[in-house]
């Protein structure tokens, strides 16, 4: 999980505009990065996905270090939607050739699921960050219940963990569109287009789970 850059409640509309559009241009940026490695990776084993997660990891944890270098952040980002590309690339590959109407409902759904609430956390007045705060633990609990599913047969645990996980990301979503609402530095950017992107990729997996299931 990406720590929050700090922001400011007093930002300029014009700089906001700017980190807006900044940071909509480095997720756009960043999702074609993963599409490019989800393609160039569809004939890798599915041992290369766990390493590649770790690869994207440390670049995630380094762009903590790097808020201040725009360049050094940019760049990070980018490698981090390629390593993820490249990393779920067999899965992609397999629903691609069993059943590709599954990847563009679970594709257009997170389209309209993300600009709805982002919309929503944009435009809101109410402060979200006990929101972010409580959906941040949610999430922690989710990926502990996600464990569990790995050892023990829950009945409609799968079910369970893909609604779950899409309210949860329902007011993470929000939550970080309000920050890029009220944030005035503009280095902030690429920390802020990576919450995004993660919120938008995660939403991706839980559709994907829930429409598969749907066609067993």
């Amino acid at each position: 999980m990406i720590d929050s850059p700090s922001y400011s409640r007093t930002a300029s509309s014009d700089d906001t505009h700017t980190l807006f559009g900044q940071t909509m241009g480095y997720v756009a940026a960043t999702a074609g990065l993963f599409a490019l490695g989800a393609y160039l990776g569809r004939d890798l084993p599915y041992g290369f996905s766990f390493a590649g997660y770790l690869a994207a990891l440390a670049c995630l944890f380094c762009m903590n270090f790097t808020r201040k270098s725009g360049g050094a952040s940019a760049g990070l980002l980018f490698a981090v939607g390629l390593l993820l590309g490249l990393s779920s690339s067999p899965m992609i590959a397999y629903y691609a050739s069993t059943n590709p109407a599954v990847l563009w409902q679970a594709g257009g759904a997170t389209a309209l699921f993300i600009a709805g609430c982002g919309a929503i956390g944009y435009a809101t007045r109410q402060d979200l960050a006990a929101l972010g705060r409580l959906c941040w633990w949610a999430l922690v609990a989710l990926i502990i219940f996600g464990i569990v599913m790995i050892f023990a047969s829950i009945p409609g645990g799968e079910l369970a963990y893909s609604i779950l996980g899409l309210v949860i990301f329902a007011g993470l979503t929000m939550f970080d569109f309000q920050r890029l609402r009220l944030t005035s530095d503009v280095d902030s950017a690429p920390l802020m287009a990576a919450s995004i992107f993660l919120d938008a990729l995660n939403v991706f997996d839980f559709f994907l789970r829930l429409f598969s299931r749907n066609r067993e």
